[in-house]
């Protein structure tokens, strides 16, 4: 979910995202939808962000296939998803101007 129109390639490092303007409108909107109906907090990380929801039916689900997206379309990333303490949390981490990147992302949520 870097900006629309970058290209991603994980051999060189880059941090971008491959997804299409429209393909980043459609994930950005899934995002802000789970975010209303279920985020409990964000924060930045010293590498990137932790971002935990409320486990309502279906979050851990969406979140999984929010991640998969992810995953393809930012490699440059490691995206995880765990459960526990009453919370899913989307743990997203990343090294050097990748952090910087992770930072920026979700701020709107």
């Amino acid at each position: 979910m870097a900006s629309s129109g970058m290209t991603s390639d994980a051999a060189d490092g880059a941090v971008a995202c491959s997804l299409t303007s429209e393909g980043l409108a459609a994930q950005a909107g899934r995002w802000h939808r789970l975010a209303a109906t279920a985020l409990d907090e964000r924060v930045e990380t010293a590498d990137g962000l932790r971002i935990a929801f409320l486990p309502e039916p279906g979050v851990y689900d969406e979140l999984r296939q929010l991640v998969a997206v992810e995953n393809e379309c930012c490699p440059w990333a490691q995206w995880t998803v765990t459960t526990g303490h009453g919370q899913v949390v989307l743990n997203v981490r990343a090294e050097k101007e990748g952090v910087a990147a992770l930072h920026g992302m979700f701020s709107d949520l």
